[in-house]
């Protein structure tokens, strides 16, 4: 057997390392040759794949499902059902009772005789180790089914042009070599794909090769690489898109991927999860309890009554009670049953394990906008820099938010929607879409804090419209248009701006500014050098106000010994503003900036008195939770955006929505139907139930 076993695993061994070499060769060919050469290659056109080709490349070179986990086969999970250490002993008990009421009565026996013969106990013993697999057995199948059910709720998309269908969003799993897909944004890489076309594209492979910065990908084709992670034109599955916009086609699928090499050479047993030893060291102390307790009954009960047979069939009836062997199918029933009620309450579990950190949470981070607010940001007022309604800021900021192709956020939306119900009453605001064509772009990242788009009038005017935080415009601007003329940025300007913005804020509103340059640099030479010497020529007030529910969830959780922390890269004081409307007392506030000066030890202490934390990176984030987490602290956080992913990674249980962009819902252990702080109590109590 154990030759058959080696000659098994040489042999997949071999085939793992066709498939790597396969797709290395795939790599490297798409990386070091020009565009129209990989598409050849690829069968492929960048209109996309008809229905026909689509069929062909999925029977050549399969779906894009990657192997997590193998999957038992039926004789393993029966095996796993019945084979454990309790009833290793039941079957020893059974035998013995066997020799000792069936044998040894039969052929007369050590002074037994035909009339003491009784299969009664061990029919019983032999029952109950029946009933207990077959009840292990069910439970784990319907459990599993329960949590594949539920996971299946939770899907994951990209964006694909295919013939006739251009821009369609379809399952990541449906994808297939030679498809031609587009990026932004928040986007997961779907496959291992080779860049086509590239806008400021920055990609995160912290997940594959560890490294902590974004790669810049671009379309240049590559010298060849002692590595395949080092081609710059190439971007892979399980990587996320932090910044920019691309479109590539995809080289490899599934498996053939090298996260999914990766994750195939790992896949099979499940470590270990603390959960699950827990529960084992319980059993192990009562199996060893019994083996002290048995033999000390048998010789004190044999000693005692002088009759050794009878002592030692009552020593196996201790042993016999002592068994346990119920014990990992109740809880297994348990977090399975907790799974389905938890679904019932909006709570989708990904990870069966995950419920006993769910009910364990002591500290709850999470991001503002969405969970303490409403999550519909209205766009209120649109000002000059005099503080002034001004239909032209309007006209701008549309110009700006419609044109740009990443991830169009909530204030992206609100100011689409403000323009398209004033335009009825400003001809101004008609038809810009069609008045205007997209020149090029620089999109948003979480550095920059802006968003610039490059568009041209019919007349051939070309004009830059940048938008983004008011500290990060100002930067930027080297005039400002008030008092109806343009004039230089002066520091009494300056002040008067950081005046109107400020009062703004305490209000409760979110503040952007914006701002243009008329005929920048030349056609397709855009960057972010170009953003400067811009005219600043008003702001955005946003409101976001709070959801009236969350006064109530934030007591509810401290009712229940949940502490709730706001980690949010908003300003401090819209941040503090909406704290007291819902209640949260501001007791210390701690800015990204003072993170910066910062040790891990002071924060550590520090983490321990501040409630709110504003103005903070991904990675700031993520820092926060780590030395909450390093305190002793068991931290959940919620979020559901690009910038929450790494400090979900870094909690001890990530809770996302299904609204969430999709590289947080794959960090998550937790999904909330319901983006409310309600749902999450009522989550956590039927946590701590199960």
């Amino acid at each position: 057997m154990n030759k058959k076993e080696n000659r098994m695993a040489v042999r997949q061994e071999v085939q793992k390392s066709v498939i790597r070499d396969e797709q290395n060769r795939r790599i490297q060919f798409a990386a070091t040759n020009p565009i129209n050469e990989v598409l050849k290659n690829l069968h492929t056109t960048l209109r996309g794949l008809d229905e026909d080709a689509i069929s062909v490349s999925r029977a050549k070179f399969g779906s894009n499902k990657v192997t997590h986990e193998k999957k038992k086969s039926l004789a393993k999970r029966l095996a796993g059902a019945f084979i454990n250490p309790f009833t290793a002993i039941l079957f020893c008990l059974a035998m013995v009772s066997a020799m000792t009421d069936m044998v040894f009565p039969h052929f007369s026996l050590l002074g037994s005789v035909p009339e003491d013969f009784d299969p009664l106990t061990v029919v019983i013993i032999l029952t109950m180790v029946l009933i207990s697999g077959t009840l292990r057995f069910v439970q784990e199948s319907r459990s599993g089914n329960a949590a594949e059910k539920l996971l299946a709720m939770i899907t994951t998309t990209c964006t694909v042009t295919r013939r006739e269908q251009e821009k369609a969003e379809i399952p990541m799993d449906d994808l297939v070599v030679g498809d031609i897909v587009h990026l932004s944004a928040g986007d997961m890489i779907p496959a291992d794909v080779r860049i086509l076309d590239a806008k400021d594209l920055f990609v995160s492979q912290a997940s594959l090769t560890g490294e902590s910065e974004p790669i810049e990908k671009t379309p240049n084709v590559s010298a060849e690489r002692e590595s395949v992670t080092d081609y710059t034109n190439i971007a892979f599955m399980g990587s996320n898109v932090v910044s920019g916009s691309a479109t590539a086609v995809v080289v490899c699928t599934g498996d053939r991927t090298l996260f999914g090499s990766m994750a195939s050479a790992i896949a099979g047993e499940a470590v270990e999860t603390s959960f699950t030893k827990g529960v084992n060291a319980v059993s192990w102390v009562l199996i060893r309890f019994m083996l002290v307790m048995v033999p000390l009954v048998f010789f004190i009960n044999g000693i005692t009554k002088g009759d050794w047979l009878d002592a030692f069939l009552f020593g196996i009836s201790i042993a016999v009670g002592l068994t346990p062997e119920m014990l990992p199918m109740i809880v297994t029933t348990c977090l399975a049953k907790g799974a389905v009620s938890m679904s019932k309450k909006q709570t989708i579990v990904k990870n069966l394990n995950s419920i006993q950190n769910f009910g364990a949470i002591d500290i709850l981070c999470t991001d503002k906008t969405g969970t303490l607010t409403q999550d519909k940001v209205v766009l209120e007022y649109h000002l000059n820099v005099n503080g002034e309604d001004d239909t032209r800021v309007l006209r701008h900021a549309y110009l700006n938010s419609y044109f740009q192709t990443g991830y169009k956020n909530l204030m992206d939306i609100a100011i689409i929607r403000k323009t398209e119900e004033e335009e009825a009453a400003d001809p101004r605001l008609l038809d810009l879409s069609e008045n205007y064509v997209k020149v090029d772009e620089i999109p948003f990242d979480f550095t920059r804090r802006r968003l610039t788009t490059v568009v041209q009038d019919k007349t051939g005017k070309t004009q830059m419209v940048t938008k983004g935080a008011v500290e990060e415009m100002l930067s930027i601007c080297t005039y400002a248009e008030c008092d109806g003329a343009v004039q230089p940025l002066s520091d009494a300007v300056r002040s008067r701006i950081l005046e109107t913005v400020d009062a703004l804020n305490d209000k409760g509103f979110r503040v952007l500014a914006i701002a243009q340059k008329s005929n920048p640099s030349p056609v397709g030479a855009f960057g972010v050098k170009d953003e400067c010497d811009m005219v600043l020529i008003g702001y955005l007030a946003f409101l976001d106000p709070p959801k009236e529910s969350t006064a109530d969830a934030i007591k509810a959780l401290k009712t229940h010994g949940v502490t709730t922390k706001i980690l949010t890269g908003d300003n401090d004081k819209v941040t503090r503003t909406i704290c007291k409307q819902v209640g949260l007392k501001v007791r210390n506030m701690l800015l990204g900036s003072d993170l910066e000066s910062m040790t891990d030890t002071e924060l550590a202490k520090a983490a321990e008195s501040t409630d709110v934390f504003a103005k903070l990176t991904p990675n700031q984030k993520a820092r926060v939770v780590s030395v909450l987490r390093e305190n002793g602290h068991t931290v959940g956080f919620m979020g559901d955006g690009i910038n929450d992913a790494a400090a979900m990674k870094a909690a001890d249980i990530g809770i996302s929505v299904d609204t969430a962009v999709d590289v947080a819902k794959e960090s998550a252990d937790i999904i909330l139907l319901e983006k409310d702080l309600m749902v999450l109590e009522q989550g956590i109590i039927e946590g701590r139930k199960t």
